[in-house]
């Protein structure tokens, strides 16, 4: 593991970085703010966070691999619900003010200290199980679809109707708890475009235009969404670098994870439902947590992504709340669901809106 001891920039984002980059889209102050006193937009995150505590204690206290569950359980509210109180006292303690990273990263701190390494693996395990047996049916669908547009659309709404399943967000906890999810369902049920962000037509546009050699996905949702969209972009020429975390954080995939879901789903040709997966490399990112700050990811990952063309960044937490605005050196797709009202009132569209942002950089 050595590799990921020293995290690096990610080598395509615009340079210089630290006057193009910064890993948070929504400011939660401005420099004119009162450093001692919380801005509204922190106050309202601050409970954002505060909200999901009962069902991240939820999950702690049913966590079967860590003895006395239940206590540590308790613990974790109790010091998670403190340290963000502080926050609202006084936004510079804990190494703030926050944002979503520092927000994300204390909650996984205070967890991993008591033990708890992965709260979401019973419910991943169930949900990646299913989605496994789902793959071949969901890929078939799209393949019957003969037009290469209209396939891409459909493919593109697989990758939001995974999006869905995000058990950070204390509303979709609440569903998924009570019924579980329909991929398909999902599918169908999308908000109607145009989305808040909709960039569909113009890459559907280039889609049939262009190609691009080397993608690189760093995403969450992976069997139903994003696996689909990348055995597409194999079967047109594409080598494809999917990035997952180091470590486990809500309920995203970890590189583990995914080298092993890979490898159940390639048939003993090592082909994806057909497709040879000879360009398909997978990368650890380095992170561990469900956003992502881009000038910090492992050298594995910016080594296979320097010569990539299309960077594909997938999730509310990736390619909406820390990376909305990150501009790369190459052509790039974000695309998430927005799932925090919080979100939706920034951008000015509706919870569970979608945004699909196509940025092309001009070759000369």
């Amino acid at each position: 593991m050595e590799s990921l001891s020293e995290l690096v920039e990610f080598p395509l984002l615009q340079t210089p970085i630290d006057a193009h980059y910064r890993a948070c889209t929504i400011p939660y102050r401005f420099p004119s703010d009162n450093p001692r006193k919380p801005t509204p937009t922190e106050i309202s995150w601050i409970h954002l966070f505060l909200n999901s505590i009962p069902s991240f204690k939820k999950r702690a206290e049913s966590d079967t691999s860590v003895p006395d569950a239940a206590n540590k359980a308790e613990k974790f509210a109790q010091r998670y619900t403190d340290i963000l109180e502080d926050l609202k006292k006084d936004p510079e303690s804990h190494g703030g003010p926050p944002d979503c990273i520092l927000l994300c990263r204390l909650r996984e701190q205070i967890l991993r200290e008591l033990g708890f390494a992965d709260i979401f693996k019973k419910v991943k395990d169930e949900e990646n199980a299913n989605a496994i047996s789902l793959f071949e049916n969901v890929v078939l669908l799209n393949d019957a679809i003969e037009d290469d547009v209209k396939r891409l659309e459909n493919l593109v709404r697989g990758i939001f109707a995974g999006n869905i399943f995000d058990l950070g967000s204390a509303q979709l906890a609440e569903v998924f708890s009570k019924d579980g999810m329909s991929f398909l369902a999902s599918c169908q049920n999308l908000v109607p475009r145009p989305w808040v962000i909709d960039d569909l037509d113009t890459f559907k546009a280039k889609w049939s235009k262009k190609s691009w050699k080397k993608a690189n996905n760093s995403g969450a949702d992976i069997i139903l969404g994003i696996l689909p969209f990348a055995r597409e972009l194999l079967r047109r020429g594409s080598q494809v670098v999917l990035a997952a975390n180091d470590l486990p954080s809500i309920n995203d995939v970890t590189y583990s994870e995914l080298v092993e879901i890979i490898s159940q789903l390639k048939d003993e040709e090592g082909r994806l439902v057909g497709v040879s997966t000879s360009n398909l490399f997978i990368a650890n990112s380095g992170n561990d947590l469900p956003v992502i700050d881009l000038t910090r990811v492992s050298q594995e990952l910016a080594y296979l992504a320097t010569d990539a063309d299309l960077v594909i960044l997938e999730g509310m937490g990736r390619g909406i709340e820390t990376n909305l605005y990150a501009q790369f050196k190459c052509d790039s797709l974000k695309i998430g669901m927005v799932k925090h009202p919080e979100v939706a009132q920034f951008l000015g569209g509706r919870l569970y809106d979608c945004v699909f942002k196509y940025n092309e950089v001009s070759s000369l």
